[in-house]
């Protein structure tokens, strides 16, 4: 029998080159060396780079870590798997949705509607990707905000990469709280056995999350108006994103600390929607007749996108009804499917199935199963499958006949097929560099920096999330890591944590994975790497600002704002 076929079974070891974490470092990270540079150097459709990078992946778990081909194989076909379903499977339905609003032409009577809140397009960058995307992402998460958002940017009259930009630039500071918390419950699952500390649990960790992400919200909102606009944005409409930061920040911090962690995201986004729209009461910002024309691209072939402004309509009030419904009959679906005891049925059999991976054998470096090795298949619960039943309500509220929503979906595979396999690709690989010992290794090697760690962890947090596109998959991956390397360096473990998931939170606008649905959104698919190039300076320069924020709280400066109980 071939060797791919055999189910070896295959033990993770995180110094494979001459017992030397450091030497294997160099060799782990090769993967993620060669699928920026190819994105972010060399702008290779991030298709290609994906598959490239995996296959680099695949060779490096082979050949240095000694893992069986078959095993290997499989590691890559379960990521693949993965990122198909869940992930891909809400992005393609949420665009459907999105599609069946173009169809109806009831996106155009949307765009309307939030032109008459404010006609400026900096404003309209706070209110939809800020306000509205961090209501889908705590509903959601796992690429919605971005599918959705950028999409109803562009209807507003963004050029393509710059809808794409603000999008991700915006899905940052709610991240962590998103899909009613889940990255702080798998931190809080993982940590707690990693660590005698009472204090890590959902509970405290995300009072912890919430005093480090609210000051990161502050600041995004003038970040958006400063890509829409540069620094005539700032200047002109900084009250509403102070206004926008502020809330949403304060809603975060009093939410996570003293009502709910899971409703963090819902009543901070609400918060800051509110207050903006109550502010534009009483303030406008100064007219800028040459924005349109300071913020122009031209829009690519067979994409949607463009800033040339329709001529003022006035619709009636059904039809600006119906253009926001779908978006409330997601809200409410959503709702409905997280209610506790909806949310626990939905989580058994029949409806959620966790089955082992088949032929997959690996064991952690502990020397018991991996985890990741189970896949759960939640078909009626997954986020995907609620945007369908989304999807066809709203085919029936805004009148789509049920063969023009039909060929609406063929179509939506379609525009989607560079990022079906771009993800596919990433999560691949992602997989593979974890069940191998690849991102152990890393994990490892960062953690050799004894007490400066404390620094660097949220970097490894932000490693993880722009490798898997995901925190909960990088707090699942590197939360009992951090925890770990907290008592071996005399540093507070609860800190360390909590960094991992508000670091990772800006790994999220470059990570290959919502960069390719970013991409596909506005129509760009390929050129993920000029969306790169336009949001890794914005990602660094305020991970960094984290990095500084976990180092001052670890230190007599900021230490107050640890729980201590």
């Amino acid at each position: 029998m071939p060797d791919v076929l055999l189910a070896e079974q295959f033990q993770i070891v995180t110094d494979p080159v001459a017992d030397s974490v450091a030497l294997s470092a160099i060799f782990a990270v090769l993967s993620l060396v060669t699928l920026f540079l190819l994105l972010g150097v060399f702008r290779v459709r991030a298709w290609l780079a994906g598959l490239i990078s995996l296959g680099v992946a695949l060779i490096v778990a082979i050949t240095v870590y000694s893992m069986p081909v078959g095993q290997a194989l499989l590691s890559a076909s379960e990521g693949a798997a993965f990122g198909f379903f869940p992930i891909l499977w809400i992005v393609i339905n949420a665009i459907w949705v999105y599609n069946l609003t173009v169809v109806s032409g009831h996106f155009d009577v949307l765009r309307r509607s939030m032109e008459r809140v404010s006609p400026d397009m900096r404003i309209q960058a706070i209110i939809v990707a800020f306000c509205f995307g961090a209501l889908l992402e705590a509903l959601a998460g796992f690429g919605t905000p971005v599918a959705v958002t950028v999409v109803m940017l562009m209807a507003l009259g963004f050029p393509p990469i710059r809808a794409a930009s603000v999008a991700l630039i915006a899905n940052t500071a709610p991240v962590a709280f998103g899909a009613l918390a889940t990255p702080i419950v798998t931190l809080g699952t993982v940590t707690s056995g990693a660590s005698s500390d009472p204090r890590l649990n959902t509970d405290t960790l995300g009072a912890m999350v919430g005093r480090q992400t609210p000051i990161l919200a502050v600041i995004v909102p003038l970040v958006l108006v400063a890509v829409v606009d540069g620094r005539r944005g700032v200047k002109q409409t900084w009250p509403a994103a102070i206004v926008a930061g502020v809330v949403f920040a304060a809603g975060q911090f009093v939410a996570s600390n003293y009502v709910s962690v899971p409703l963090t995201d819902i009543i901070a986004s609400l918060a800051a929607a509110a207050a903006v729209v109550l502010l534009l009461r009483f303030w406008r910002p100064v007219d800028s007749p040459s924005l349109t024309e300071g913020v122009a691209e031209p829009a690519p072939a067979g994409g949607g996108g463009t800033s040339t402004r329709t001529a003022v309509q006035r619709d009636t009030r059904a039809e600006v009804m119906r253009a926001y419904a779908p978006y409330l009959i997601i809200i409410v679906i959503f709702s409905i499917a997280n209610l506790g005891p909806i949310k626990h049925a939905l989580a058994q059999e029949p409806w959620t199935v966790v089955f082992k991976w088949p032929g997959l054998d690996i064991l952690g470096a502990n020397g018991k199963p991996l985890a990741s090795t189970n896949f759960t298949f939640g078909w009626l619960a997954a986020a995907g499958t609620l945007m369908i039943f989304a999807g066809i309500l709203t085919a029936v509220v805004l009148r789509v006949r049920p063969g023009a929503a039909l060929r609406a979906y063929g179509r939506t595979y379609v525009e989607l097929r560079h990022a079906i396999v771009t993800v596919m690709a990433v999560l691949a690989l992602a997989y593979v560099l974890n069940q191998s010992g690849q991102t152990n290794t890393l994990g490892a090697f960062l953690a050799t920096a004894g007490s400066v760690f404390v620094f660097l962890s949220s970097i490894l947090g932000w490693i993880g999330v722009a490798v898997t596109g995901s925190d909960t998959s990088s707090n699942a991956l590197f939360g009992a890591l951090q925890v770990q390397t907290a008592a071996k360096a005399g540093l507070d473990p609860l800190l360390l944590a909590a960094a991992n998931s508000s670091g990772g939170v800006l790994g999220k606008m470059v990570s290959p994975q919502n960069l390719a649905i970013a991409a596909a959104a506005v129509g760009m698919a390929g050129r993920e790497g000029d969306i790169f190039r336009k949001v890794v300076l914005w990602s660094t320069i305020l991970l960094l600002f984290m990095c500084v924020l976990v180092t001052l709280q670890a230190m007599p400066v900021l230490d107050w704002m640890v729980p201590r109980g």
